[in-house]
């Protein structure tokens, strides 16, 4: 049975964030509150982690997974970004917005799209999403806990542990949480794309929502 902490939603106990950090550290699968819905999430450089979140999501190596990052400057690092991507990042993060952009070489090539060799990421406008992110010092890979044949994200954590408690190992309890996914905008082509339309509003880069 998985590990369950409760913290709390706005300021997040230090010492339950550090245990929360360092279990991902060692390779464990965590569930985490996120501003739009819970998400898994595990260390960006552990290969079965991210085979065991792709599991319980049964998605494929086709499905975007994300990079969940603290600021603008990670997000930097981990994609290619130009001058009027950086200007719209800037506007609407954090957040409840993934953005799907050209991958940088730091990115391993097994969590990029098999195709386009992209990422998506994100930040995340949560207190405890945040602070697990400042105490890692870097992203963390995840995918909303959207179970299959789903279409929303899971919202009470005593839930996600009674249907996970044995395929991850640690569920953070943040209280309630937002029922809407991400919305998703492609920023990869000559003009934004909504690829999902979700809790964001899309108005922001001249889609109409």
């Amino acid at each position: 049975m998985s590990q369950f902490f409760t913290i709390h939603a706005d300021n997040p106990q230090p010492r339950l964030i550090k245990q929360a950090a360092e279990l991902v550290r060692k390779g464990a699968v965590i569930v985490y509150p996120t501003d739009s819905g819970y998400a898994l999430g595990c260390h960006l450089g552990d290969k079965d982690a991210v085979m065991r979140i792709r599991k319980i999501r049964n998605v494929d190596d086709k499905h975007h997974m994300t990079l969940v990052c603290r600021d603008l400057s990670e997000i930097a690092h981990y994609a290619r970004v130009d001058n009027v991507q950086f200007r719209l990042l800037k506007s609407n993060t954090p957040g409840s917005y993934t953005f799907i952009l050209d991958a940088t070489k730091e990115v391993p090539k097994r969590l990029q799209h098999p195709k386009r060799n992209t990422i998506g990421l994100r930040i995340p406008d949560h207190p405890v999403a945040l602070a697990l992110l400042e105490e890692l010092g870097e992203p963390l890979l995840s995918s909303s806990l959207i179970l299959p044949g789903e279409e929303l994200a899971m919202h009470d954590a005593e839930e996600i542990r009674d249907s996970l408690g044995n395929q991850v190992d640690l569920v953070i309890d943040g209280g309630a949480v937002g029922l809407e996914p991400t919305t998703v905008i492609d920023l990869t082509g000559a003009a934004p794309v909504v690829a999902r339309r979700g809790k964001g509003d899309a108005r922001p880069f001249s889609i109409e929502d």
